[in-house]
């Protein structure tokens, strides 16, 4: 039988053009190699990365490869292995991230933190994978991935709300683990309450630390304090609330995307503090003195590796660290990248893929 002939079809909703307008797609999955799983995929996240490449703004990345699947927080069943894939079986309970090769032989990559291989990763979607052919993502019925970049996810956690731990919980929480912010008793600043915000939010709780919420929106304050626990909530536009936080925080997360100055939250760090970009601005601009003064540090953080991310989703479900997601079918995706667009989630959306597309 040739390989062409074991080809599987898979479908899925794509992009063919800048618009961003994703519809039915078919497609062929390669043939699951000795190394691979083959994972029929039963949810799937929606990220603003799905918006920025659908409609092909990120070209300091390759460029957008149409026709264009999205997705990449996978989550789903195995249903076929590999004769090496001795990791995994059929039936396991599996989530897949942000990447789905590298080089596997580099510094970076020995360390399990793949997502900094020094001769690039091969993305989810819209990368050359090792055969040659586009990678197309989890806005589909099923994905074949080598099983390194594969995350077991325990019988008890929800599927559902497995998805978003698979880019959203390892971008916050792999930064939080590095600058040890896993020790009760410290100081977390989160800026912005959404996708990754209320994950990093959850995550300070579990570690035992203070934690405030900075957002522009009052509108938040409620769901930051009552909802998720927070234990304080300020204003950022708000002078004199920022001015009151002065030398307060040990650490803090920002996962905002829109411009934003900089100055003002690196006053509210301690000597030795840390401020951490997971989000994407147009640009980063501060006072040196910023830093200078109090010895502070302005970092910038991925993904995070493959190890830490099953340390991450096996801690979420020893925990209970579930993240607060919208369930929709894949019809509705369109509606859902322009809601998502204008920040109207609570707080993550996660297509169904297993009852909404065949």
């Amino acid at each position: 039988m040739s390989s062409d002939e074991r080809m599987e079809e898979c479908l899925g909703w794509a992009a063919r053009d800048p618009s961003g307008f994703l519809s039915p797609y078919k497609f062929s999955r390669r043939v699951v190699g000795s190394d691979d799983v083959s994972v029929k995929i039963t949810h799937c996240g929606v990220c603003y990365a799905d918006v920025a490449w659908t409609r092909d703004k990120l070209g300091g990345f390759g460029g957008s490869k149409y026709p264009l699947v999205p997705g990449h927080e996978i989550v789903g069943i195995v249903k076929e292995v590999g004769s090496n894939a001795q990791g995994f079986k059929v039936g396991d309970h599996v989530g897949v991230g942000t990447l789905v090769n590298s080089c596997r032989d580099c510094e970076y990559c020995n360390m399990y933190m793949d997502v900094y291989c020094s001769k690039g990763v091969v993305r989810t979607f819209s990368s050359v994978d090792v055969d040659g052919t586009i990678t197309k993502g989890g806005y589909s019925t099923f994905i074949v991935v080598h099983q390194r970049y594969c995350s077991r996810i325990p019988d008890v956690y929800p599927l559902a709300l497995a998805a978003p731990l698979l880019c959203a919980g390892i971008t916050v929480y792999s930064p939080m683990m590095r600058h040890k912010m896993n020790e009760p008793g410290k100081s977390l600043g989160v800026i912005g309450l959404g996708g990754l915000g209320h994950l990093a939010v959850k995550f300070g709780k579990a570690f035992g630390l203070s934690v405030t919420v900075f957002s522009t929106s009052l509108s938040k304050k409620d769901e930051a304090l009552n909802k998720l626990g927070a234990d304080g909530f300020v204003i950022s536009s708000d002078e004199e609330q920022m001015k009151a936080m002065a030398k307060s925080l040990d650490f803090i997360i920002d996962t905002a995307s829109g411009d934003h100055p900089f100055d003002p939250y690196m006053s509210l760090l301690k000597t030795g503090g840390t401020l951490v970009l997971v989000g994407v601005p147009t640009q980063v601009k501060l006072s040196p003195i910023s830093l200078i003064s109090g010895m502070k540090s302005i970092s910038g953080s991925a993904t995070g590796g493959i190890k830490e991310r099953q340390e991450m989703v096996d801690f979420c479900a020893a925990h209970r660290i579930y993240p607060d997601v919208e369930i929709i079918p894949i019809q509705y995706i369109n509606e859902a990248l322009e809601r998502l667009i204008k920040g109207d989630v609570k707080y993550r959306f996660v297509i169904d893929i297993e009852n909404s597309l065949k």
